[in-house]
C-alpha cells in the first residue's frame, strides 16, 4: 500500500468516532464537499447539462473525448440521506472522463424528508427519462456506490415487476443490499473498518424507512420501529434490500468492495446470488481497502478502473460509428508496393527520465487515439482503392524486440497500422507510412506522453510545440489530403538516372541492426555554417562521402561508378497552407557523380546544398504534386479494380522510386518540447525502415544539444557504419556510437 493511501486510511480511522456520530446536517455537508473535490480536477474534460426530472435535480455529463453512444445512469450513495446534485456530479464526472461515456447523475429525493420508496421511484423516473430520449435498455449501464449500489439492484427489481427490459449492466461499488444488517462481516470487520459502524448504518436506514422523529427538536433523529418483527419484515422487502429479491436473472454485473469494510458480505453474497440465479457477475475485493475506495482516486485503484472501463466497453457494443477516409496521395504507394519481406515502417521514440508505467501509458493511449482519427486507423481493402478506418479499440502496448522496425505483416496492418513499444524508459511509435509522416508521428508521440504525464501525476502540459489538446475535436484541416488541395497544372518530369546501391549478405531471419551516432549538435551547426550550407546538406555530404568510399572500394573501374544520391524528404507544410496530420511530403535526390572527378568534402556539401536550393521551391514542389496527383485522377485508373492499380503503382515505384537513390536521409530537424515535457524527455530518435531494394536507411533528429543519426541495415556487413565512422573522425567531429549489433557464433 502506497504511503498516501496509508495516510488516507489513517485519517479516516482517526475521524471515525466523529463521522460516525455527527449530525445529519454535518454528514450532508461533508458529502457535498467530497463531490466538489472530485469535480475540481476533471471538470475541464466534460460538459454539464443541468436538468430537472420530475421533482428532483439531475445532470447529464458528456465527456469531450466521447468513445461510446451509450450512457451510465449514476445513482449516488450517502445512506439514502446525503448527497445533492454537486455530490452526484463528483463521481459522475470521474466516470464520464475515465470511461468516455455520457453519465446521467440523479439527485434523487433524500430521507428523512422523503422516505422509502421515493428514492426507488425517482430512479425509475430517471431510467424512463433515458428511454424517452432515445436510449435503448441495451445502451444503459447502472452504476452506484453504497446505498446507490443497492438502488441499482432495487431498480432492476422494480423494472422486472413492471415487465420492462433491464439495462445492459450494473456497476456496484460497495453496494448496500441488505438493510437487516445481519451479515457476519458487520462483526468480523468492525475493528478494522476505518470508516463505517453498524450503528451509523442503523441511523441512516431508520431515516430512510421511517423518517424524522419530530419530538426531538435540537437535532434531527430518526424514528425507530419498536416492533422488531415488523421492522425486520420491512427491511426484507426486496425494494429495500434487493438481496432478498426473487429476480431470476440480473444483468451482467461487476462488484467492487474493500476487504476491510463491514459491508463486505453485502458484496460477496450479492455476487453469489447473481451467479446462482444464472446471471454473470465479477467480484473484485481490494485488499486492505475500505468502503467505496474507488471514489478516492488512489493509484492502487487504476487497475480496478481498467476493469470498470472494460466492463463498460463489453456491456455496450453500440460504440461510436467508426470514421473512414481514403488514403492520401503519398499513402497510396505504400500498400501497393509492399512485399512479403518488406513494409514501409518508420519509428519515432522518446526516452523519459524514469521507467515507464505501462499500465498508465495504456490508459493514456486509450485517450490519445481518439484525438487522432487519421492515425489510429487500420487499412481496409475496397474494390477500387485501399482506405483507412478508425480502429474499434486501442491496441495493446508491446514489449521491445531484439531489433526495431520488424516487418509489419499485412494482417497486422489491417487490424491497426501503428504500434506502441515500451522498453524501460523509452516509448516508441512505429507507423505504417501510408497513414502519416514524421511530422504527424511526432505530434502523436508528444501528445501521448503529455497525456501519460497527466494520468501519472496530474501534470498539465501546455498545448504548444506540437502537443494537441486531447479534448478538442480534430479539425478538418488535420484530416485533409493536402496533395489534392495544392495540385497545379504543370507537371514535373520524372526522368532521373539510377543511383549506386550498397549490397551485402541479407540477414536470413530479417534481423535489423541499428547504429546510432550521437553528435554534438552545436558543433555540427558550426561546421555547416562555416561552409555556408544547411545542417541537412552537411549531413547528406557526410553520408554521400561514406557511400562514395564504399563504391570506390567495391567497384574498381571508375567508369562503372554510378551517382551517389541521397533521397531527402521535404516537409511541404513549410511551403503550403496545411495543418494535416497525414502524409504531406515529397523527395529530392541531391548527390554527386564520381565519374566527373574527385571532390573535396566541402565541394560535396556545397553541391548538395545548391541542388537542394534549386529543387526545393514552391513552384517545383507544386509541379511534383501535380505529377503525382494527375495519375490518381486519370479516368482509366479510377475505374480500374484494386489489383490492377496495385500492379501499376508497384511498377511505378520500382521505376521512379527507390532505384533513383542510394538510401534515405530523413531529417526531422530540431525537436522542441513545451515546458513540463522538455524536463521529462531526455532523448528523441527517428528510425527509418530499410528500403525495399537497398539494405540501408538513415534518420536524423536534433534534441536539446544532441544530434542523433540512426543508421539501420538488414545485411550482415557493417559497410556504411564503418565508413561513416571514418568520415566523422576525419572531419574532427566528436561522437558516441551505440548499436544493437548481435554477436554471431563462429
Amino acid at each position: 500500500m502506497r504511503a498516501f493511501t496509508k495516510f488516507i486510511k489513517t485519517q479516516l480511522s482517526f475521524f471515525k468516532g466523529i463521522t460516525s456520530t455527527c449530525s445529519l446536517d454535518t454528514a450532508r455537508k461533508n458529502h457535498d464537499r467530497m463531490g466538489k473535490l472530485m469535480i475540481s480536477s476533471l471538470k475541464s474534460g466534460v460538459k454539464y447539462e443541468d436538468l430537472t426530472i420530475g421533482e428532483f435535480d439531475a445532470c447529464m455529463i458528456t465527456p469531450k473525448d466521447q468513445l461510446s453512444n451509450g450512457v451510465i445512469l449514476y445513482i449516488h450513495g450517502g445512506g439514502f440521506t446525503c448527497g445533492d446534485i454537486d455530490y452526484a456530479k463528483g463521481f459522475g464526472t470521474v466516470l464520464a472522463s475515465k470511461c468516455g461515456i455520457q453519465v446521467l447523475c440523479l439527485a434523487y429525493r433524500l430521507a428523512p424528508e422523503y422516505t422509502f420508496p421515493t428514492a426507488v421511484k425517482d430512479c425509475l423516473e430517471g431510467y424512463g427519462y433515458l428511454i424517452s430520449h432515445g436510449y435503448a435498455p441495451s445502451d444503459i449501464i447502472l452504476c452506484g456506490e453504497s446505498a446507490g449500489g443497492g438502488l441499482c439492484f432495487s431498480l432492476c427489481h422494480k423494472l422486472n415487476e413492471k415487465g420492462r427490459v433491464l439495462p445492459a449492466g450494473i456497476i456496484a461499488i460497495s453496494p448496500w443490499v441488505d438493510l437487516t444488517l445481519n451479515a457476519d462481516s458487520y462483526d468480523k470487520n468492525a475493528s478494522i473498518d476505518p470508516y463505517l459502524t453498524k450503528a451509523r448504518l442503523e441511523f441512516y436506514s431508520n431515516f430512510y424507512l421511517y423518517g424524522e422523529n419530530k419530538k426531538i427538536k435540537k437535532e434531527v433523529r430518526p424514528k425507530i420501529n419498536p416492533n422488531k418483527h415488523e421492522d425486520m419484515e420491512i427491511r426484507r422487502n426486496p425494494l429495500v434490500s434487493p438481496f432478498f429479491s426473487s429476480l431470476e436473472k440480473y444483468p451482467p454485473t461487476i462488484i467492487f468492495a474493500g476487504s476491510d469494510e463491514i459491508m463486505l458480505d453485502d458484496a460477496t453474497r450479492m455476487h453469489d446470488k447473481i451467479i446462482s440465479s444464472g446471471g454473470k457477475s465479477e467480484l473484485i475485493i481490494a485488499k486492505g481497502m475500505w468502503h467505496c475506495y474507488l471514489l478516492y482516486g488512489l493509484k492502487e485503484s487504476e487497475g480496478d478502473f481498467d476493469k470498470l472501463r472494460k466492463f463498460v466497453k463489453n456491456s455496450i457494443p453500440n460504440q461510436k460509428k467508426l470514421r473512414w477516409m481514403s488514403l492520401d496521395n503519398a499513402g497510396k504507394i505504400y500498400p501497393a508496393s509492399r512485399s512479403r519481406n518488406w513494409s514501409s515502417v518508420f519509428r519515432i521514440s522518446a526516452t523519459l527520465d524514469e521507467k515507464i508505467d505501462t499500465s498508465l501509458l495504456q490508459t493514456a493511449l486509450d485517450v490519445t487515439v481518439r484525438r487522432f482519427p487519421s492515425i489510429a486507423v487500420r487499412l481496409k481493402t475496397g474494390f477500387f482503392w485501399y482506405y483507412l478506418e478508425e480502429i474499434p479499440k486501442t491496441p495493446s502496448i508491446m514489449d521491445e524486440k531484439p531489433y526495431p522496425l520488424s516487418r509489419m505483416i499485412f494482417d497486422d496492418i489491417q487490424k491497426c497500422a501503428f504500434r506502441v513499444i515500451v522498453y524501460e524508459k523509452r516509448v516508441a511509435l512505429e507507423f505504417f507510412h501510408a497513414i502519416t509522416d514524421g511530422t504527424g508521428g511526432m505530434i502523436f508521440l508528444k501528445s501521448l506522453i503529455a497525456e501519460y504525464l497527466y494520468q501519472k501525476d496530474g501534470t498539465r502540459i501546455e498545448c504548444t510545440d506540437g502537443v494537441l489538446d486531447r479534448l478538442e475535436e480534430p479539425s478538418a484541416k488535420e484530416l485533409e489530403d493536402s496533395f489534392l488541395k495544392n495540385a497545379g497544372k504543370v507537371k514535373y518530369p520524372r526522368r532521373e538516372e539510377s543511383a549506386f546501391k550498397i549490397k551485402g549478405t541479407l540477414e536470413s531471419d530479417g534481423y535489423k541492426t541499428n547504429t546510432t551516432f550521437i553528435l554534438d549538435a552545436p558543433c555540427v551547426v558550426s561546421q555547416a555554417k562555416k561552409m555556408g550550407v544547411s545542417v541537412t546538406a552537411y549531413m547528406a555530404g557526410v553520408l554521400a562521402m561514406a557511400a562514395m568510399n564504399i563504391q570506390a572500394k567495391r567497384v574498381k573501374n571508375p567508369k562503372r561508378h554510378k551517382p551517389i544520391k541521397i533521397l531527402i524528404p521535404v516537409n511541404l507544410r513549410k511551403f503550403f497552407d496545411s495543418s494535416t496530420l497525414r502524409n504531406f511530403f515529397l523527395f529530392v535526390t541531391p548527390g554527386i557523380n564520381p565519374r566527373y572527378g574527385e571532390m573535396s568534402f566541402e565541394e560535396i556539401c556545397q553541391s548538395i546544398y545548391h541542388q537542394m536550393a534549386n529543387d526545393i521551391t514552391p513552384q517545383k514542389m507544386r509541379a511534383k504534386i501535380t505529377a503525382n496527383v494527375s495519375g490518381e485522377r486519370a479516368k482509366i485508373l479510377k475505374i480500374a479494380p484494386l489489383f490492377l492499380k496495385n500492379l501499376v503503382l508497384k511498377i511505378a515505384f520500382k521505376l521512379n522510386g527507390e532505384r533513383k537513390s542510394t538510401f534515405n536521409l530523413s531529417n526531422l530537424g530540431v525537436v522542441n518540447m513545451p515546458n513540463g515535457l522538455k524536463e521529462k524527455i531526455s532523448r528523441v530518435d527517428l528510425l527509418l525502415g530499410v528500403q525495399s531494394s537497398s539494405p540501408y536507411n538513415t534518420g536524423l533528429v536534433t534534441y536539446k544539444d544532441k544530434m542523433y543519426l540512426n543508421v539501420i541495415r538488414n545485411i550482415e556487413e557493417s559497410l556504411l557504419e564503418k565508413e561513416l565512422y571514418g568520415v566523422l573522425r576525419t572531419l574532427g567531429l566528436q561522437f558516441e556510437v551505440e548499436s544493437n549489433t548481435r554477436i554471431k557464433e563462429k
